[in-house]
């Protein structure tokens, strides 16, 4: 990328170019040593590589921040970046030009270096270059930026993937640079598009975004969506006794155990996304949220649980323990196969086996123990469901019901057999 002005023949002194690229490594020297600061909230996650699973659903046309600009440097595609900060500033109201853009970026240079969990070798120009052109890339393309026009229609599709990430806090100090209205966050502006995003499969919620609940990247923002919106029980007999949880079971041994599944809609009372997992009032069915699955679940949902891996105070293991109740639960065909049948999940895959297949690598490369106090959540539905599963006469029932009582002629030669 070229800026205007630089002098055509290589070998020439271009002492405009060097006078702002100077300006802007004593403005980075300056923020570094703490002399300046934007105020802006600290970046509350860190981001890093992730495991080659979540590394294979990386994205195929634009990469976002450090990580994927050196391993996959064809998709940087900063003529298409350029073009957008160009038509950007030229619509923006403001009057912010390059330059002041420019040093605010240098500025934040040191703040945005430290949320990532590796040091880079990129140069202060080439970094600050870098924040610039993804910074307007992420908020043109997921957000609506507002001003006397619409720059674009809001793009569809999945918001970066773990690595493919720039902090948040650098996208809110491009929003305030070009739009006059200082009373609407650059969060709040992606959230419409985050909530677009996520009502369809996965959630209704609507999370607070004022300080300190303050997203440090786009992912973070979309992960800010799931919560609980009931918090289940955190104790039971099993807790009280030590019992251990060591692992859900499939959904078919539930089954034959007399325990029911049931599906519910999103958007309930007591059910605003995929998390929102309990057991009823009898203890005797689970009730899970509808999961529509498609081409884009298992990427989101590993990436999400990435965040949570890298970020485990700040991010709480929430998606990753259903993600591991889901892998334990649907890892066979026949776990599909009844799971669509009660409206736990739908899919339009090629058969159940591809879809459990899915299930059952979901979690590989994943660190987690279900029976760990400090993860709570479904701990205590997994402890009641194992209670049930053991019982014997439960068992029992459930055998006597699946094959005698759903057949009315069975039942009534058993009822005869009974009183003979």
């Amino acid at each position: 990328m070229k800026f205007v002005g630089q002098a055509a023949d290589s070998h020439a002194v271009d002492i405009a170019s060097l006078e702002e690229e100077l300006k802007a490594k004593i403005a980075a020297a300056q923020a570094m040593a703490g002399q300046q600061d934007t105020g802006a909230p600290p970046c509350p996650i860190t981001i890093a590589v992730v495991g080659h699973l979540t590394r294979d659903v990386e994205p195929r046309h634009v990469s976002i921040g450090p990580y994927s600009r050196f391993k996959k440097p064809d998709l940087a595609t900063d003529d298409e970046k350029a073009e957008i900060l160009g038509s950007v500033l030229s619509a923006a109201s403001t009057g912010t030009t390059l330059r002041m853009c420019l040093d605010e970026m240098a500025v934040l240079e040191h703040r945005a270096r430290s949320c990532h969990a590796h040091t880079f070798s990129m140069e202060s120009k080439e970094f600050v270059r870098m924040l610039l052109l993804d910074g307007f890339y992420v908020l043109f393309r997921f957000g609506r930026a507002r001003s006397n026009r619409k720059w674009h229609e809001r793009a569809h599709g999945q918001p970066p993937p773990a690595e493919n990430q720039i902090p948040f806090f650098v996208i809110d100090k491009i929003h305030q640079l070009i739009t006059s209205d200082n009373g609407v966050s650059a969060a709040a502006t992606i959230a419409e598009y985050v909530r677009e995003l996520l009502k369809t499969h996965y959630s209704v919620a609507t999370p607070s975004l004022t300080e300190p609940a303050w997203p440090g990247n786009l992912l973070h923002l979309l992960h800010m969506h799931f919560k609980p919106t009931v918090a289940p029980p955190f104790t039971c007999s099993g807790d009280a006794t030590g019992e251990p949880v060591r692992r859900w079971r499939r959904a078919m041994e539930y089954h034959f155990a007399g325990v029911k599944f049931k599906g519910r809609p999103l958007g309930t009372k007591d059910t605003q996304c995929f998390l929102d997992v309990k057991l009823d009032r009898s203890g005797r069915t689970l009730e899970v949220p509808h999961l529509d699955i498609d081409a884009e679940t298992f990427p989101l949902l590993r990436n999400l649980m990435a965040l949570e891996q890298r970020n485990p105070d700040a991010a709480g293991s929430l998606v990753t323990a259903y993600c591991v109740f889901m892998s334990q639960v649907a890892c066979t065909a026949a776990d599909v196969a009844l799971l669509s049948r009660r409206g736990v999940v739908a899919h339009g895959l090629g058969n159940d086996g591809e879809v459990a297949t899915f299930f059952a690598d979901l979690c590989k490369d994943v660190v987690f123990t279900v029976d760990d106090p400090a993860s709570k959540y479904l701990r205590a539905t997994c402890q009641e469901l194992e209670k049930q599963f053991q019982s014997n006469w439960r068992r029992w029932a459930a055998w006597l019901r699946q094959k005698y009582f759903s057949n009315p002629w069975l039942t009534v030669g058993l009822a005869a057999a009974a009183v003979g």
